[in-house]
């Protein structure tokens, strides 16, 4: 049977002007047509091609030689060539372009920018694309805590933090408690591994390792001080949200950052500020 969406070696059953039709074996009823223009020379009915085989404007499959950007079952970064009334349409290297349905998206998505997306067959045997990842993400990575990755933003929840595809292909998350920014989807950033779960989903962290991280947030909170004509109009006892909203960030590492730059004797606390101290 031959597969929309996918590779596959067919036979030449028959030839026209316009192209030859292929299939799986002779007889077959559901041959499929490759254009002339895409006919290799000397192909000759009995002889075997390797296809790519989709649907074309009138919704009817058709070969093509021609190497798309993305197969069925895979994932692929593809850019909006337009958005109409039933979805976007996205770029994927064929003559006609792939469906992304509205209710396939995350958020709002813009002509000319690109997105991770998986491919599919919608309940008509269409192919067609989604921003919704989770499922069809991996949790088999190799990585372990602390290293390095980078990664696409597929999905903000306020309520429990970004969901994230490492290197594409692997589900990871930052969670809430270490969201100190705004993170948008279609974004990609550098992250660390701060969690291997037991599930093998990654939990990430926008930042260094805590001693690493000190030395640029202890310089942050000091650049911040000096703003406030060196007084800071709160200590480390103020709320989280106050903290991250005037610094960006986590009360935890506001307050190491605070007791480095007290150990350099930088700064003073005082009853309900912090100070830069006389040179």
């Amino acid at each position: 049977m031959i597969e929309i969406g996918r590779w596959q070696t067919l036979k030449v059953v028959r030839s026209k002007e316009f192209g030859i039709y292929l299939a799986e074996r002779d007889g077959d009823r559901d041959a499929v047509l490759l254009p002339r223009k895409q006919v290799p020379e000397g192909l000759k009915a009995g002889g075997e091609i390797r296809v790519f085989v989709y649907l074309d404007s009138s919704d009817r499959p058709i070969a093509t030689v021609n190497q798309p950007k993305i197969t069925l079952g895979e994932l692929a970064v593809l850019k909006v060539a337009s958005v109409g009334r039933i979805g976007a349409f996205m770029d994927w290297g064929l003559e006609k372009d792939i469906l992304l349905p509205f209710k396939e998206m995350v958020g709002k998505v813009k002509e000319g920018k690109e997105y991770l997306v998986y491919m599919y067959l919608d309940k008509s045997g269409r192919p067609c694309v989604t921003m919704r990842l989770y499922e069809h993400l991996s949790v088999d990575s190799s990585y372990r805590k602390g290293d390095e990755v980078e990664g696409y933003v597929y999905q903000v929840n306020e309520k429990v933090g970004a969901f994230v595809a490492v290197d594409d292909r692997y589900q990871g998350m930052i969670p809430k408690r270490e969201l100190h920014k705004k993170t948008v989807v279609g974004e990609r950033i550098t992250l660390r591994v701060s969690e291997v779960r037991s599930d093998g989903k990654l939990n990430l962290s926008p930042g260094k390792p805590a001693y690493l991280q000190m030395g640029e947030d202890s310089e942050i909170v000091y650049q911040t001080i000096l703003s406030y004509d060196g007084v800071l109009p709160f200590t480390d006892k103020a709320s989280p949200e106050l903290i991250e909203r005037e610094l960006g960030l986590s009360k935890n590492a506001f307050k190491r950052a605070v007791g480095r730059l007290l150990k350099e004797q930088r700064i003073e606390i005082r009853e309900h500020s912090i100070v830069v101290r006389d040179e």
